[in-house]
């Protein structure tokens, strides 16, 4: 290693069940349906989709944002936005586990660069940003037109899975090169985060399901209880 080189350490959490408690996706459908933007059948599709994700059944995860921007497809870009945020602030405010504000803070005061990565749409995560105090999102775009509108499709692949190290793989070596920046530390709470946490330097499952739970007691992954 070179004179003076310096490593730059990263610190990622995970948004649904780790950041908040709960789950963005579900409860978004439930804002549509009940405030008048989302059919009854659209909405049984989508939890459909939900069932299949939570029993380990095959799904696509383009198809649940898919689903939820198909309700929305009338919408401008501007009012589609405005609509996530209202969301954000209505229903997702009041469910931040303050565990995970402390803990970007704490990661920050280290000296890690501290990135929220999720499958949620980059609107929402946005607004968690600012809520965490996170340096920088990545997250889930959905694709538009030459005219700036949604056309419903999903921009690249969905922020999920195994996908999340390759978005914070991507961003680091943009931002600081490859070789120049390490994996400190990452934060999950479901099974698919587990190739997230086997990348990491330190990995804490939090408030995990069962699936994490016995995953990270066989990898000796710390198990931190994020609730009130």
């Amino acid at each position: 290693m070179q004179a003076g080189f310096t490593t730059t350490k990263i610190a990622v959490f995970d948004y649904d069940g780790t950041s908040v408690d709960g789950q963005s996706g579900s409860l978004f459908t439930t804002y549509l349906l009940t405030h008048g933007m989302m059919s009854l059948p659209r909405a049984l599709r989508l939890g459909w989709w939900g069932i299949r994700y939570k029993l380990h059944l095959p799904f696509r995860q383009d198809e649940a944002r898919e689903l939820v921007f198909g309700a929305l497809g009338e919408m401008t870009p501007e009012r589609i936005a405005q609509v996530m945020r209202d969301f954000h602030d209505e229903v997702l405010g009041k469910k931040y586990r303050k565990a995970a504000i402390a803990e970007v803070t704490c990661r920050r005061e280290e000296g890690c660069v501290t990135l929220l990565v999720s499958a949620t749409f980059d609107i929402i995560a946005d607004a968690a940003a600012e809520v965490l105090g996170v340096d920088a999102v990545l997250a889930t775009h959905m694709e538009r037109d030459e005219q700036g509108r949604y056309t419903g499709r999903v921009e690249g692949t969905v922020v999920a899975g195994d996908q999340k190290f390759r978005a914070v793989a991507d961003w680091c070596d943009e931002k600081f090169g490859a070789g120049a920046w390490k994996l400190a530390y990452a934060y999950g709470d479901h099974h698919t985060d587990e190739d997230l946490l086997a990348r990491a330097g330190t990995a804490f499952a939090v408030c995990p399901g069962q699936s994490l739970k016995s995953i990270a007691k066989k990898r000796g992954w710390q198990i931190l209880d994020w609730d009130d």
